[in-house]
């Protein structure tokens, strides 16, 4: 958070990257940087409190130093050095309209200060915190970037500021830059260190084309919206413009504090990189406690996800906007490592990249907006998902040389013929604490090649939506279900927001789940027995499964809902397990904020479907062994498939109740049970 009255201006996240013997060299074109350590003056910096103006009563200056008084305020209208700067509470220091004013000491940025989220300026408003400042202090004015996010206008300031012309020093603080070069085509071995609030590193728009190689971020201290990138380390936007990270490490800890930032048409790359986000201490006092999904406020995850957490790692947002990963690490403390939120038609990849959550909750990535996501070659260890799908096609499989090549013409990654021979061929490897997918809105996720799937509870748990899942086992593709479960298809357990008024927020998330009681009623209108366009379905190939699948949607009208049916289709594979309709139950009979972590918790109880449809077909080359009772509304046999049961045990089937010989190369329909003795 602010430190406002020590010459120390590090933090939890800047302390390892401070006080770095460092070298610049001026870049090419002008003078942005000129810089020895920090024993000289960025070029544009004037002497101190030179050129000052004042609103109210003037502060005072003696030799190196500034002293705004309580009830003083100080405009400054040029970037301004001193040894020493006061600023006593009640005091203010401003920069003229069209203007941003930033605090560096030592080459760190500090002192900035948020307002609050009701003050009536969305609490976006940075101001100087009242404190005691030693050290080579500059005060820079640097011409706004305001960026509009819905009606609300964000203030950014960044060290760098890049548009397709370069580096724009009027709009840049290069006082936090340390060390490297920075020219108008990239910046190399620079160092960003920041323990204020909502300031960005790098910041390349307008169609550039930039590449960070090796940049040492860390930034300690809270942002203020990862759908805009108010207070990230580095954000790519706009059309046209690609940026290329290299070497990267990105080390921040704050609320949403986010460390990439690809937005509106952009290409973000970034290779050979470790990135780490960790939550801030302090959630603002006024932020309400149970979280909003009005996303110009939303700075914590939303608890409905079974989750906690303020601050995911990176955040794809815009329309077409590409982000891709490779040879990485990416992970946040909770929440989440990987994010497309608030866009449409993106692209996420992510190759030969490690993907994690360290505090035990979170995910991998999130989807929404009919996102692309590619996961090839990828090990995750994530607290709860690999993915939140809300309408997407998600791919997992391995980084073979044909896939990568593909991936970077369509890309445009710009990987070389050197760096694609480099990058070894593997599988991808998933450690899950829940579930592999925990889907919300329809959409498709495929996995294959060697891809080995390990989750603590199910492998695939949907809320009654048309999820679709492929799997080819061909090339050892396996699936691990903890709890003995591969897919679970139930209805939502969501709690929903809650509208406000007077509030800055639109809503609150304040919504309570309660578990249906007695039976479902029977819809006059929902088919069971064959397939429909809003079922949820999976088909499996060349592969061995060991679990259960279960369909507990209650129709009827229930959540809107007539029915839904689970189709399942089963090609040269096996399958041991129980595959039926089913009831499920939850640990608690209602869900609130305070029992977040009971969202999908349930058992299941087979029973007789009602509208909730289990169509399976055994394909050629297919067993499954029935390993307990299992209710139907339509099975299909190939000429040389079979069903099964364990060693020692026999299987019956009866349809409408009339005891029917289970015979390859047929079908049956109507109410099927298949029971073991």
């Amino acid at each position: 958070m602010v430190r406002t009255s020590t010459t120390d201006t590090g933090g939890p996240a800047v302390t390892a990257l401070r006080d770095r013997e460092v070298s610049y060299r001026a870049r090419p074109r002008a003078i942005l940087i000129a810089v020895a350590g920090l024993a000289a003056v960025p070029a544009l910096v004037t002497p101190a409190a030179a050129q000052s103006t004042t609103k109210g009563t003037k502060g005072t200056k003696s030799g190196g130093t500034i002293t705004v008084k309580s009830g003083q305020t100080l405009e400054l209208t040029e970037t301004t050095t001193v040894a020493v700067l006061r600023v006593e509470e009640g005091g203010a220091i401003a920069a003229p309209d069209g203007h941003r004013l930033t605090l560096t000491v030592n080459g760190v940025e500090t002192g900035s200060r948020l307002s609050e989220l009701t003050d009536g300026h969305g609490g976006l408003a940075i101001a100087i915190a009242p404190g005691t400042y030693r050290g080579k202090v500059i005060l820079t004015v640097a011409a706004a970037n305001d960026v509009a996010y819905s009606d609300i206008t964000f203030p950014i300031r960044q060290a760098l500021y890049v548009d397709a012309n370069g580096v724009d020093e009027s709009r840049s603080v290069p006082s936090d830059v340390r060390g490297g070069t920075v020219t108008d085509t990239g910046a190399h071995d620079i160092t960003l260190l920041s323990n204020g609030e909502s300031f960005n590193g790098v910041y390349v728009t307008g169609g550039a084309t930039y590449e960070l190689t090796r940049p040492k971020i860390a930034f300690d201290g809270n942002g203020r919206c990862d759908f805009i990138g108010y207070g990230s380390s580095v954000v790519g936007t706009g059309e046209g413009t690609t940026l290329v990270l290299d070497g990267a490490t990105i080390r921040n800890e704050g609320v949403v504090r986010t460390a990439v930032i690809a937005d509106a048409t952009a290409n973000v790359i970034v290779k050979n990189s470790t990135i780490h986000c960790a939550d801030g201490d302090h959630v603002p006092d006024e932020y309400p406690e149970t979280g909003t999904g009005d996303t110009r406020y939303m700075i914590t995850v939303p608890w409905m996800l079974g989750l906690s957490g303020n601050v995911r790692a990176t955040n794809l947002l815009g329309a077409g906007t590409r982000a891709t990963y490779i040879n990485s690490s990416i992970s946040s403390e909770k929440w989440g490592a990987l994010s497309v939120d608030g866009g449409s038609n993106c692209v996420l990849t992510a190759i030969n990249s490690h993907i994690a959550n360290t505090g035990g909750q979170g995910y991998g990535s999130y989807a929404i907006g009919s996102v692309t996501e590619h996961f090839l070659g990828c090990t995750y260890d994530v607290g709860d998902y690999a993915l939140i799908h809300w309408g997407a096609s998600a791919h997992y499989g391995d980084s073979t040389r044909e896939a990568v090549a593909e991936l970077n013409e369509s890309l445009e990654l710009g990987l070389t013929s050197s760096e694609l021979r480099k990058l070894p061929v593997r599988s991808t490897h998933i450690r899950a604490g829940r579930f592999m997918v925990l889907w919300y809105a329809a959409g498709s996720v495929t996995v294959d090649g060697g891809t080995r799937v390990d989750t603590g509870e199910t492998t695939f748990m949907c809320k009654a939506v048309a999820a679709s899942v492929t799997v080819d086992g061909s090339q050892g593709a396996r699936l691990n279900p903890g709890n003995g479960v591969i897919f679970q298809l139930m209805d939502t357990d969501r709690p929903s927001s809650v509208a406000v008024t007077g509030k800055p927020w639109s809503t609150e998330m304040t919504g309570t789940y309660t578990e249906p009681t007695g039976s479902a009623a029977k819809s006059t209108t929902w088919v069971t027995t064959r397939a429909q366009s809003t079922d949820a379905t999976a088909s499996f190939t060349d592969i061995d499964l060991a679990g259960d699948f279960y369909n507990a949607v209650r129709g009827g009208g229930n959540a809107n809902l007539q029915g839904q049916n689970l189709v399942l289709d089963f090609t040269r594979s096996s399958v041991q397990g129980v595959i039926s309709a089913s009831t499920t139950k939850h640990r608690v009979s209602t869900i609130t904020m305070d029992q977040y972590r009971e969202i999908s918790e349930v058992t299941n109880a087979p029973g007789a479907v009602v509208n909730n449809g289990v169509i399976v077909t055994l394909g050629s080359g297919s067993a499954w062994t029935v390993t307990g009772t299992s209710y139907l509304s339509a099975l299909t046999l190939a000429a040389d498939a079979s069903v099964k049961a364990p060693r020692g045990r026999k299987v019956t089937l009866t349809v409408d109740g009339t005891a029917t010989e289970i015979k390859a190369g047929t079908s049956y329909t109507g109410a099927l049970t298949l029971t073991v003795a």
